[in-house]
């Protein structure tokens, strides 16, 4: 493992309690950052900051709520000062079924969790990097994103407008010390397997050409680097995690 230097610098990662993100809260402590989790789930991230010790602090919040966002920045900046380094993780996947079958209310929820949290919380954390003419962002988008899967349109549609958000928002503050990037994993097998149909999990493995799921500790190397002051010019941009799955 490479050693990343993110001494002194100040993260939250939103669904860090568990999966892709406590992978990558687990890597950005070992790096030496000061890292906040906000996760909607209290009994999760109660386990979490236990298990995790000193240098954690937790935040309760519903991204999808932009009063909760609010409310959780303003602890948050109690708690540990004004966050240098976002990472977005939190997000659900939603029901598999045809576009034409697709509850509505499912869809709303999916895009108000995805693509909407993703906004309110950028939204939150962006005046005080400005401020501080420095930070460094990263929204977990989904290969599915980029190419579309069948029976999840919700959540395919909700990833490609993160990766829009990503490069405008990247444009918006490329002349500021600001770094705004997202990542487009395949699947990894975490949490969010429980959402979806074993069909539909067997027609992601089949699309990934090294025939097996993301671990997340590799998403997290390349997300400890994203985040980290050595990344000082690429901004706006998509990274890759597909496993040679994605097109373009």
């Amino acid at each position: 493992m490479n050693n990343i230097d993110l001494n002194g610098q100040i993260a939250i990662i939103t669904g860090g309690a568990q999966g892709l993100g406590l992978a990558f809260t687990k890597r950005l402590l070992q790096s030496g950052a000061k890292v906040c989790i906000w996760d909607i789930n209290q009994e999760q991230l109660t386990k979490t900051k236990a298990a995790l010790g000193e240098g954690v602090g937790a935040v309760q919040v519903d991204i999808s709520d932009p009063d909760s966002v609010a409310n959780a920045y303003r602890q948050t900046q109690e708690l540990c000062g004004d966050a240098s380094i976002l990472i977005n993780s939190a997000g659900i996947s939603g029901p598999n079924q045809p576009l034409d079958e697709y509850p509505i209310d499912e869809w709303r929820k999916i895009i108000d969790i995805n693509l909407n949290g993703t906004f309110y919380v950028n939204r939150a954390v962006v005046p005080a990097m400005k401020k501080n003419n420095y930070g460094r962002i990263v929204n977990v988008a989904s290969v599915a994103g980029k190419e579309g899967n069948p029976n999840a349109s919700a959540y395919s549609a909700s990833k490609a407008a993160v990766i829009g958000l990503t490069k405008s928002l990247g444009k918006e503050l490329a002349n500021f010390d600001i770094a705004v990037n997202c990542i487009t994993p395949a699947a990894a097998r975490t949490p969010i397997f429980d959402q979806m149909k074993q069909e539909h999990i067997d027609y992601m493995l089949g699309k990934i050409p090294r025939g097996r799921f993301l671990e997340v500790d590799e998403a997290a190397n390349m997300v400890a680097w994203l985040v980290s002051a050595e990344n000082s010019f690429t901004t706006a941009s998509v990274f890759d995690l597909s496993g040679g799955r994605a097109t373009y």
